[in-house]
């Protein structure tokens, strides 16, 4: 954007921040304290503190659709492309075709000559889906590869695909069994550190679970680690992982699919990892 008038001086935006020059032309530092107030400065600063909310949210909105496999009108990518804060989040994800096959990783989306994706042979191809489908990296085949071939392409995403922690269910998994107690028993010096790690992380705290909620084939399934049910300030530690129904019944292991079992135990290694290190290393 150009040069705005604040009362000796002309401010604007450069890469996300206030700038500005003196009548001589010249580029200060700093934004000098006598126009903090300035309408222009204040107004600067306003739009600085929306665009970084505006990306955050549409760096969230993505990975939502992403970890909830949800696939995206075309229309919708396309309407969406020209904002920088939208493309950002957007460009270099993988898209499956309706078989599940990769079609690419996804460089443009124009209304009229549909989206630009570079394939797995390295080429730019343009594709005309009605639906745009980003699927959570668990549901990817060969995603190792995949992964060596985003770095030969110098790939950066945004949002978390590729390179986001993913787990399977082992095949020697206790179908019939309902809790996952792997990363269960993390101890924290006081309960409220580990309420805190809950909120840092991203996740909620409900009736005394740390929660997180998938959609998953047009089903719901809450993940559950049990963190206390008020903050305190005595020792606590994590509990097992189950899953859960939207009416609250806990499901068996078996009947979890795969993203809600890959979601569910990325938190609750999450949560294990910030436990109190220094208490295990003196015990040991």
């Amino acid at each position: 954007m150009g040069w705005v008038s604040a009362g000796d001086y002309e401010v604007a935006l450069d890469d996300g921040k206030v700038v500005c020059r003196n009548a001589a032309g010249r580029l200060l530092k700093t934004v000098p304290p006598k126009i903090a107030d300035d309408p222009a400065v204040v107004g600067l600063r306003q739009l600085v503190e929306w665009l970084e909310r505006h990306e955050r949210q549409c760096l969230t909105d993505v990975e939502r659709w992403m970890v909830r496999s949800l696939p995206v009108p075309f229309a919708v990518v396309a309407r969406v492309w020209p904002d920088p804060a939208w493309r950002a989040a957007l460009r270099d994800l993988v898209v499956t075709g309706a078989d599940g096959e990769v079609a690419g990783f996804l460089r443009d989306a124009d209304p009229e000559r549909g989206l630009g994706l570079v394939d797995l042979d390295g080429d730019t191809v343009r594709i005309t889906p009605d639906l745009v489908r980003l699927p959570h990296p668990v549901l990817l085949d060969d995603l190792e590869d995949l992964r060596e071939f985003a770095v030969e392409l110098g790939v950066e995403q945004r949002a978390q695909q590729l390179f986001r922690e993913v787990w399977h269910r082992p095949a020697t998994l206790d179908a019939q069994g309902t809790s996952v107690e792997e990363y269960a028993g993390g101890a924290f010096k006081e309960q409220r550190f580990l309420h805190g790690r809950v909120t840092q992380l991203g996740y909620r705290v409900r009736g005394g679970n740390a929660v997180h909620s998938v959609l998953e084939d047009g089903r719901t399934v809450e993940a559950r680690v049990w963190v206390g049910d008020y903050e305190s300030y005595e020792e606590s530690e994590t509990g097992p992982l189950t899953f859960t129904d939207p009416a609250g019944r806990v499901l068996k292991l078996g009947q979890v699919g795969p993203v809600a079992w890959s979601e569910g135990m990325r938190m609750a290694a999450a949560l294990y990892a910030g436990r109190d290190i220094e208490d295990e290393e003196r015990a040991a």
